[in-house]
C-alpha cells in the first residue's frame, strides 16, 4: 500500500469523516483540517511510517517564524495529535508522533476581559434596527446565560422549555446541559419567537434566523457583536484600544457570577465546561474584585490612630 502523503491526500479526507463522526463543530473541523494540511504539505512526499517527532517540530518552528505565537503553536499541536489519534482508531498507523513534541508555555490565569454591568446595559441597549428583538435576544443568553457563540448558532425552538423556563444547549463534545432561565430573559425570547421570520429548512428550526430564513452563522453573530462593540468604544475613552468581541459577553457572564458568589462547580455547570481547571481562570477575577475593595476601605483606615 503507497503510504506517502500529498496536501490533498485521501487522508484529509478519512480526517475529515472522522471528526464529523466525533461530532465535532464544522468551524474545529475546518481549522484541524486547515493545520494538518499545512502540515502534510511541509513535508513534501515523506512516507507516513516515516514521519518522527522532529518533523513535527520542524513544522512548529516554520510557523512560529512565520509569526505564531504560544497559542498558535499550540492549536496546530494539538491538530496534528488529532489527526494522529483518528489514524490510529483508522488502523492506519500505530505510533502517534506527535505525543513526545510538548506544548510550548502559555500565561497561565490570564484576567480575560470583560465588561462591567453599566457597559453591558449600556451595550445591550445600543442595539437598534429591523432584528433589535433578536438581536438582544441572542447577546442576553451569552452575557446572561454564558452561551457560546456556536451554542447560539445550534440553538432550535425546541430547546426553548416554557413550561420550565429553561433552555437546553448543546455544547462542546455533543454535550448537553439545562440552563434555567430569569423571567427577563424569557421575555424577551418570548418575544424573539412572535417577530421570528420563519425558516426555509423543515427538518431543524432554529431559534434565531438570518434576514435570508437561514439559520444565523457563528460569523453573522459576530459581526453584529463586533459593530456594537465599536459603537461602544466611540462613546466611552476607556475602552478605545481594547479588543472586545461577541465572546467577551461569556467571560462577563462568568465573571459576574463568580463576584456574585457563585461556587466554581456550579459555574462550572452553568458554562459548560469539561474541566474545573477551565472555570478556574474566573476565580482570579474575583480575587480582582477583592483586591479593589479592600483597597477603597483602606482610605478609611485613621492614619497614626495613636500608634
Amino acid at each position: 500500500m503507497d503510504t506517502r502523503f500529498t496536501y490533498d491526500d485521501e487522508y484529509l479526507e478519512l480526517f475529515d469523516t472522522w471528526m464529523k463522526d466525533q461530532g465535532f463543530t464544522k468551524r474545529t473541523q475546518q481549522a484541524y483540517l486547515g493545520d494538518v494540511r499545512l502540515f502534510l504539505t511541509s513535508l513534501g512526499e515523506k512516507e507516513i511510517s516515516t514521519i518522527e517527532a522532529i518533523d513535527i517540530m520542524r513544522f512548529l518552528t516554520k510557523m512560529r517564524q512565520g509569526g505564531a505565537g504560544d497559542a498558535a503553536r499550540n492549536r496546530y499541536l494539538s491538530s496534528i495529535r488529532t489527526f494522529y489519534t483518528a489514524l490510529i482508531e483508522l488502523q492506519i498507523v500505530k505510533n502517534n508522533p506527535s505525543i513526545t513534541v510538548k506544548k510550548s508555555k502559555v500565561e497561565k490565569n490570564a484576567v480575560p476581559t470583560f465588561l462591567s454591568e453599566e457597559l453591558l446595559s449600556v451595550f445591550l441597549q445600543s442595539i437598534e434596527g429591523k432584528y433589535q428583538i433578536r438581536n438582544v435576544a441572542m447577546f442576553l443568553l451569552m452575557s446572561y446565560a454564558g452561551l457560546r457563540v456556536s451554542e447560539l448558532h445550534r440553538l432550535n425552538m425546541s430547546d426553548f422549555n416554557r413550561g420550565t423556563n429553561s433552555l437546553m444547549v448543546l455544547g462542546k463534545g455533543r454535550k448537553w446541559r439545562v440552563i434555567p432561565l430569569p423571567s427577563e430573559i424569557v421575555h424577551v425570547l418570548e418575544r424573539a419567537l412572535v417577530e421570528r421570520l420563519e425558516a426555509r429548512s423543515g427538518s431543524e428550526q432554529p431559534f434565531f434566523v438570518s434576514q435570508f430564513g437561514r439559520r444565523i452563522s457563528i460569523r453573522m453573530i459576530q459581526s453584529i457583536a463586533e459593530k456594537h462593540f465599536e459603537q461602544l468604544k466611540g462613546q466611552y475613552l476607556e475602552l478605545q484600544g481594547k479588543s472586545f468581541s461577541s465572546h467577551k459577553l461569556r467571560h462577563t457572564f462568568a465573571t459576574m457570577q463568580v463576584i456574585a458568589g457563585t461556587d466554581i462547580r456550579t459555574l462550572q455547570e452553568l458554562l459548560g465546561h469539561a474541566s474545573i481547571q477551565t472555570t478556574q481562570i474566573y476565580t482570579h477575577v474575583g480575587d480582582k474584585q477583592k483586591l479593589e475593595a479592600m483597597n477603597r476601605v483602606s482610605a478609611f483606615i485613621p492614619v497614626g490612630m495613636g500608634i
